[in-house]
């Protein structure tokens, strides 16, 4: 069996770590378009803000290609399927025959038609990170254009190098798409303290060599300017292939297209007309299609989106339907503008169907888990928001969980194979993470982890 891999990302090289876990015989090729090795991409706002380096965010490195018998073509575009010999074609003419290929190819950044576009820098790769860290050491003041989670990750990066940054948006507050008016308006106030002008309800015209000219004749100066206007899945190989594509090339519950030796995943997959954009379905889908390579039976029914903003001293959680209002759902919500905290629970038919969490909340593990099991919400509504105040035993804290509960919702992870983990040896969070893969994903389950393998510790009178 001849597996090929186009798209050497963050689902790209997950498949291929998967499929070798389970089989390891089977022959893999895997192309990448980017010169350098898989990168979590979910982490370049930790590399932008200087609070990780480049090479701390790797996935897989060389070695462990040749170590577990994997050819990696780094630099590498394949520009043609050739569905007839089932052959893939790359920019420079090799032909790779195959048995079946998974598209893993991602998505691009969206870059808006305005005349000066080229002066921007759209921040999706690590080359456009490294990129913007060398213009930002040499700026004066740098301007987003974005104020979805992108933007928002990079303008509290540039913000935290001591950049004077300006966020600008179209849209009336910041991640409509997640957040209500109210969080959004919340979330605005929090980062403009933290040394972020925010910008909300305008439009771009052009960007100029001074800065970036706004449809009303302003201009909002600035010498260095950052792209985050949302991304677009890359469907055009498919396409040309003849594939199914709408927003994504469409796949069935096995992530197959509609030529069944071909499967996607990730950001350029469409499963049941949702296109994901986050690191967790995509390594869901990925581990499906492994079991399904290798001869398992497994199924993909959509994942369940958690979206937590990682931004230095900024707390977010949005889940679920946050938009529901009083007249198609419950809705319990506190606000305190001052102190930069929001919550909201939306609940229908008895359970938590969304949520956001914005400031310092110890709920966040206990409202997680309700909505990822779908599970009956308790009736002391106030002791969901405030654990604390709680008449009745609410898990307010990671170790009161459930061994079922999930912490690591990138990787699927929950408390109790954190718990097997410690049992078989791993005492630190690196041990887990190496088990496990938790933490590896957007990073944000860490203090849990960490919070459970100290408790364990202590329960056994081990050092910490």
């Amino acid at each position: 069996m001849r597996l090929v891999v186009v798209g050497n990302g963050m689902a790209g090289s997950r498949l291929v770590s998967e499929v070798r876990t389970r089989d390891p015989h089977m022959k893999i090729t895997i192309f990448g378009a980017e010169t350098c090795q898989p990168y979590n991409r979910v982490l370049l706002s930790n590399v932008l803000a200087g609070s990780s380096r480049p090479d701390q965010v790797r996935l897989l490195d060389s070695s462990w290609y040749a170590a577990h018998n994997v050819e990696a073509a780094f630099g590498s575009a394949v520009a043609h399927i050739d569905r007839e010999t089932r052959h893939v074609v790359t920019d420079d003419g090799r032909r790779e025959p195959y048995d079946l290929l998974v598209l893993a190819t991602g998505s691009d950044a969206i870059v808006p038609p305005i005349p000066g576009v080229e002066r921007a820098i759209p921040f999706r790769t690590l080359d456009d990170c490294e990129r913007i860290m060398r213009d930002a050491d040499q700026a004066r003041r740098a301007v987003v254009i974005g104020g979805g989670l992108l933007g928002i990750e990079a303008a509290r990066g540039l913000a935290g190098r001591g950049l004077p940054v300006t966020l600008l948006h179209l849209a009336g507050h910041l991640m409509e798409r997640q957040l209500d008016v109210e969080a959004g308006e919340v979330l605005g106030e929090t980062l403009a303290g933290l040394g972020v002008e925010i910008r909300t309800g305008v439009s771009t015209s052009s960007v100029d060599d001074d800065g970036v000219r706004l449809d009303d004749g302003e201009l909002i100066e600035a010498d260095l300017v950052v792209l985050a206007c949302g991304v677009r899945p890359i469907t055009g190989l498919a396409a040309e292939a003849g594939l199914e594509v709408r927003r994504g090339v469409v796949v069935d519950d096995e992530l197959r297209t509609d030529d069944p030796s071909i499967f996607a995943i990730g950001e350029c997959a469409e499963h049941d007309g949702t296109v994901y954009g986050l690191v967790a379905p995509a390594w869901e889908q990925a581990s499906v299609a492994a079991d399904v390579i290798t001869g398992g039976k497994s199924l993909y029914h959509g994942s369940r989106l958690v979206t937590r903003l990682k931004a230095r001293s900024v707390e977010l959680a949005a889940m679920g339907e946050t938009h529901l209002t009083e007249e198609h759902a419950e809705v319990v919500r506190f606000s305190h503008r001052a102190r930069g905290t929001y919550r909201k629970l939306v609940i229908r038919d008895g359970r938590l169907v969304g949520a956001i969490l914005l400031g310092e909340s110890d709920a966040v593990g206990t409202l997680t888990q309700l909505f990822d099991r779908g599970g009956q919400v308790p009736g002391d509504r106030a002791g969901l928001l405030f654990p604390g105040l709680s008449s009745t035993p609410v898990a307010d804290s990671p170790t009161l969980m459930p061994d079922a509960a999930k912490v690591c919702q990138c990787n699927n992870v929950t408390k109790g194979q954190i718990r097997a983990c410690w049992e078989a040896g791993a005492r630190d969070v690196a041990g887990v993470a190496a088990a496990t893969r938790a933490t590896t994903g957007c990073g944000t389950c860490r203090d849990a982890v960490e919070g459970i393998v100290s408790w364990l510790c202590e329960q056994e009178g081990i050092s910490v």
